[in-house]
């Protein structure tokens, strides 16, 4: 069947877990500028095939369909023509399990636009950032920091990681990287079901805001005026999260009513 709408190239995949991989894609055309934070579509047709350990498609795909999804972007804005991506499989899906099967070299579809709102560049010069993650919504983060880090010494980055095991961490060595090398970047990662050779915070996200750990570790009172947020990860986590800062006064930021708090759910 013809793929010839394919435009991109996989150049590098590693599988952080049997279920989670990062790849990276160099596109046949250098893509537009883009700012961190944002995502464009991944595609492949339905005749490809799936992984070895996915499971029975729930809503099977036809095979001249080309399936497309949204996915953030995890490279520095600098990259216009490898773009790197962290995904996560779904078993049953038409998507991810045709994602899983690519190997370097193999052919993809990358969507001509780059879109999105979930942007670093639209929070205010000096102002603190939060970025709290689930799965693969610290994707968008690691674009951020590529991007910025270096730009805005004077803003305190943190970031703060949720996860069942260690090994569920993406980008878990670089983040560990990024806080030793600059001082104005902190790394929380926290598990909610550790091993014994894990002696970091062992308790889901939004219990570990309560706890009053900005305030007491990083000296950060949520306040909408000098810090924003942003949330990106499991609708539970997402909601949770929303309402605790809520209480503090955030709201949700849109493109025509701009708030402190940028939120995604993955």
């Amino acid at each position: 069947m013809d793929s010839s709408i394919y435009n991109a190239e996989v150049i590098s995949k590693i599988m952080v877990n049997p279920d989670i991989m990062i790849v990276q894609i160099k596109t046949d055309e250098p893509k537009n500028e883009f700012e961190a934070g944002q995502n464009t579509l991944l595609g492949l047709y339905g005749f490809e095939k799936r992984s070895s350990n996915s499971a029975i498609e729930s809503d099977p795909a036809q095979p001249d369909q080309l399936i497309k999804r949204p996915y953030s972007i995890a490279s520095s804005t600098s990259e216009t023509q490898h773009l790197e991506f962290y995904i996560s499989q779904v078993k049953s899906g038409q998507l991810t399990p045709r994602l899983f099967n690519l190997n370097i070299g193999d052919r993809i579809y990358v969507g001509t636009k780059i879109t999105g709102h979930f942007r670093l560049d639209e929070t205010p010069d000096g102002t603190d950032i939060i970025m709290v993650a689930t799965g693969t919504g610290i994707a968008p983060y690691i674009s951020f920091l590529r991007s910025s880090i270096v730009q805005r010494p004077e803003s305190k980055m943190i970031v703060i990681q949720g996860a069942a095991h260690r090994w569920d961490l993406g980008y878990y060595s670089e983040l560990t990287f990024l806080a030793e090398s600059y001082a104005n970047f902190f790394y929380v990662p926290t598990l909610t079901e550790p091993d014994h050779h894990w002696d970091g915070y062992q308790l889901p996200i939004e219990a570990l805001l309560k706890k009053d750990i900005l305030q007491n570790q990083f000296n950060i009172t949520p306040d909408p005026e000098r810090t924003r947020f942003f949330v990106s990860g499991k609708p539970e986590m997402v909601g949770h999260v929303s309402d605790w800062l809520h209480d503090f006064g955030y709201s949700r930021h849109h493109p025509d009513d701009p708030g402190e708090m940028y939120v995604e759910e993955f």
